[in-house]
């Protein structure tokens, strides 16, 4: 193993990275992040969902009733008929 080889090459590496920071220096090329209104909606978006309850409580809430109170009931067809819709949705 030639290790000057590696010196030189660790060498050349560096003149580059010292050329570029002076540049950056002089007012040259420097990096930017922009955020397009579109990323900054789904950005909104996205908290708005987060902060979001999981649970619709106007939907849970007479079917809790209907449970607790012993009326609550779904028949074997109406059930098999809404999970075999769900399962065609997951296809």
């Amino acid at each position: 193993m030639r290790i000057e080889a590696y010196n030189q090459v660790q060498q050349l590496f560096q003149a580059k990275q010292t050329a570029k920071q002076e540049k950056v220096a002089k007012g040259g090329f420097s990096d930017k992040l922009q955020i397009s209104n579109l990323g900054k909606d789904l950005q909104v978006g996205k908290q708005a969902v987060r902060n979001a309850s999981d649970i619709r409580k106007e939907l849970v809430d007479p079917i809790k009733k209907a449970v607790q109170n012993g009326t609550y009931s779904v028949t074997p067809e109406s059930f098999a008929a809404k999970l075999m819709e769900k399962y065609d949705e997951m296809r």
